[in-house]
């Protein structure tokens, strides 16, 4: 079907009462999530998997895509608010967004930062419904040795561009790699690392692991730094009115935050954090206040945010076009997709056109609800951060519990769940990344199983492997993009070395 015959079949998807409650229950959800410090949409999205299997496919993806968006709505208000961003995508927010909170216009802001997140994840979804079945098309004749490419590739490429160092992305990914060899092998039927404990037979459950490393240990960072949250003030309905002049200056930063979001979420790497630092650089170079920028302007949180929106829409298309997640919470969609029976991938589009076109239009009305809850209720939104800690970690501890036993009613993985939540708590000390771990669980299975796939059809030749033309250029691209910033680095010592002499 063609793009706009598969648009209407997916608002035909979308508009019936349970996938309208779903997307309406992910968004609020999702903006709760995005307020309350101590948990990121990634464990919010794992806790609520276990429920999404008792839902069509359709459904349950698109209560989840809800709540991606609405975390990214959501996580602006503690940054302007309180100076500490609900989720890693609003770092760049706090910035300018406390300032004008501090100057009295830290409704304004709120307001002009949820029209900047409809704005962006709006146009940012017609991207992804323009190009995820052109994407799509183009991937249709891809074979193991292309997809093993593209996946082993893909999560080489988003270790090193997850931020910090070479070690910081790969150390995690090999753990992640690690975790999913264990229990019983798909061809073989052989048990792998199980040590003898039955439960192992079926493998790390990827929800005990995913709440541990970022709730549990996002838990143990709040405790850590109670001592210097602050109190959010009370925002009434007319601070929420901007001024003429705060529009007018927010109309450019949305059209840049919006193009730049986009384009960064298509890519390997934290697309939320790294697009928001973008475009807050960008509007530092071509915005015409950008010597306001750091003490209160309007630009300072109407791109940033803009583009963190559009960005999370925008890491869609991977996932629907190809079945390759680019972030975790990608990753745990996939797997969503993957328990239910669905095959991600080119074929999605055929196979499952409710899926691959609902999502889409979901998006469409989940940014219209997100709209409407958020600018009307930031007040509701702002009592909930007067709700004390003792009260609200406790109970996003017990519910972590609650997800991570409900989906196999296992003591193994709440003890999974402790020991992740320990172990991500010391990778944070440590300034490594969690994002490649969680994607390494996700893919290190579908890596195994192409690798398998190629080797049985080519019997025994490696050479399978890059012979095609397709996957000789997805290795190159990724070496390429490998050692682009080692050979940087040694030529700049070379430089630096030459200059001191």
């Amino acid at each position: 079907m063609s793009t706009l015959e598969g648009i209407l079949y997916g608002f035909s998807v979308v508009l019936t009462y349970q996938n309208l409650l779903a997307a309406f229950a992910g968004a609020l959800a999702g903006t709760a999530i995005g307020v309350l410090p101590g948990l990121g949409p990634t464990a919010g999205i794992a806790m609520i998997l276990p429920i999404s299997y008792s839902f069509e496919p359709a459904t349950g993806l698109i209560m989840m895509a809800g709540m991606y968006y609405g975390a990214m709505y959501g996580g602006s208000t503690t940054a302007i608010l309180v100076n500490m961003p609900g989720e890693a995508g609003s770092v760049m927010t706090c910035v300018d967004g406390y300032q004008m909170t501090k100057k009295g216009r830290g409704g304004a802001a709120l307001t002009i930062v949820a029209v900047g997140s409809f704005v962006g994840g709006t146009f940012a979804t017609l991207g992804v419904m323009l190009f995820a079945p052109l994407l799509a098309k183009l991937t249709i004749e891809f074979g193991p040795a292309e997809f093993f490419a593209l996946t082993a590739g893909g999560l080489l490429l988003f270790s090193r561009m997850s931020g910090g160092s070479f070690a910081a992305g790969v150390f995690p990914m090999a753990i992640g790699l690690m975790l999913g060899t264990v229990g019983q092998e798909a061809v073989s039927g052989v048990y792998r690392f199980t040590f003898g404990v039955n439960e192992l037979s079926l493998g790390i459950e990827l929800i005990a692991v995913v709440v541990g490393v970022y709730g549990i240990a996002e838990i143990m960072t709040v405790v850590e730094s109670l001592h210097s949250q602050e109190r959010p003030r009370k925002v009434t309905l007319r601070e929420l009115l901007p001024t003429r002049t705060e529009w007018k200056r927010s109309a450019a930063p949305y059209a840049r935050g919006t193009i730049l979001g986009f384009l960064i979420g298509l890519i390997p790497g934290p697309h939320t954090t790294l697009s928001s630092f973008v475009s807050y650089r960008l509007e530092k170079a071509v915005s015409k206040y950008r010597d306001e920028l750091g003490h209160g302007a309007v630009e300072g949180v109407a791109g940033p945010e803009t583009a963190n929106n559009a960005a999370a829409t925008a890491t869609m298309v991977p996932l629907l076009a190809l079945g390759l997640p680019f972030g975790a919470v990608t990753a745990l969609m996939l797997a969503a997709m993957m328990v239910q029976g669905v095959q991600p991938g080119p074929l999605l589009v055929q196979t499952h056109p409710e899926i691959f076109w609902g999502l889409i239009a979901s998006m469409y009305a989940g940014n219209v609800m997100l709209l409407i809850l958020n600018v009307p209720m930031i007040s509701l939104w702002v009592s909930m951060l007067r709700i004390p800690v003792y009260i609200f970690l406790p109970a996003i501890l017990l519910l972590a519990m609650i997800g991570a036993y409900s989906v196999s009613n296992s003591m193994l993985d709440i003890f999974v769940l402790i020991v992740m939540g320990i172990f991500g708590y010391v990778l944070r000390k440590c300034d490594f990344q969690l994002a490649p771990l969680v994607i390494g669980l996700v893919l290190g299975p579908l890596i195994e199983k192409n690798l398998r796939e190629g080797l049985f059809m080519s019997l025994g030749e490696v050479s399978v492997f890059w012979q095609s033309p397709i996957a000789l250029v997805i290795w190159l691209v990724t070496f390429v993009t490998m050692l682009a910033g080692p050979v940087k680095g040694f030529f700049e010592r070379g430089a630096a070395a030459k200059a001191a002499r």
